[in-house]
């Protein structure tokens, strides 16, 4: 299962199903869970561990000391859930000490070629990210989230579960649960009612949804009043709640 021309430093641990492909890289401190595929010259860098049934497409980078001035060197990690496939010359760093030392994919993302994480990033579960969507460091994504090509998000943003980022998009604000962002700089356009439906999202869901959305949004109230107001006028269902549960929560800002 191992092509003769890649190399895999000693100290590396794959799982015995684990396929690598001709002139791969895989350093020390590497672990890769089984049926994952590492496809031609893809270079696994130290203190990286890949989850089962992924792949990596040839020529991606993962594990790579991030871009940060402050990094001195020190030992942080990259750890990529299972199921995830990571295209042509896609490139994801670890974490560093000051930003919680860790980089996290989730299970089954699908990162697109070109794209890009940057250190001490979270991705949740199902996550997409198009062609050359870049990440800068310390980003959180939610579960389910698709980030358009060619996006750049700023360092320190949250994107809220089911949120859906339109392509060329610049975003420099917390972008919330449930709703489409497009734009430089990005606004917001309503809930992603289409990706919604498809996730099985009831409709009387996405009627408290777009009650929610309208006031906290849409007729000129302040943050505080309006999410005083959907708590008074909208039914607190799940994620009506959570919706409100990101906004109260953001450093950043929101975008509006």
């Amino acid at each position: 299962m191992i092509h003769p021309t890649a190399i895999i430093e000693p100290g590396a641990e794959l799982d015995s199903t684990v396929a690598v492909g001709p002139f791969a890289i895989i350093r020390k401190n590497v672990f890769i869970g089984a049926g994952t595929e590492i496809g031609p010259h893809a270079v696994i860098e130290p203190y990286t561990t890949i989850g089962r049934q992924c792949r990596i497409f040839q020529f991606a980078a993962l594990g790579g000391i991030p871009q940060a001035i402050k990094f001195g060197g020190e030992k942080t990690y990259l750890k990529i859930g299972k199921g995830t496939v990571i295209r042509e010359f896609v490139t994801v760093h670890r974490g560093t000490e000051f930003g919680g030392g860790i980089t996290e994919v989730g299970e089954e993302n699908y990162l697109m070629a070109y794209s890009h994480i940057a250190h001490d990033c979270k991705t949740g579960r199902q996550v997409i990210l198009a062609n050359a969507a870049t990440l800068a460091g310390h980003i959180d994504i939610g579960h389910h989230v698709t980030v358009g090509g060619l996006v750049a998000i700023h360092q320190f943003v949250r994107i809220g579960d089911y949120a859906y980022v339109g392509g060329k998009s610049a975003v420099v604000k917390d972008i919330p649960p449930y709703v489409i962002a497009a734009g430089d700089r990005a606004t917001l356009h309503g809930l992603n009612t289409v990706g919604l439906k498809r996730h099985g999202m009831s409709q009387h869901t996405l009627s408290q949804l777009k009650k929610a959305y309208r006031i906290i949004f849409r007729i000129g109230l302040t943050l505080n009043e309006a999410m005083e107001r959907v708590k008074a006028e909208v039914e607190q269902v799940p994620e009506v709640v959570a919706f409100i549960d990101f906004l109260k929560s953001s450093n950043r800002g929101i975008t509006r």
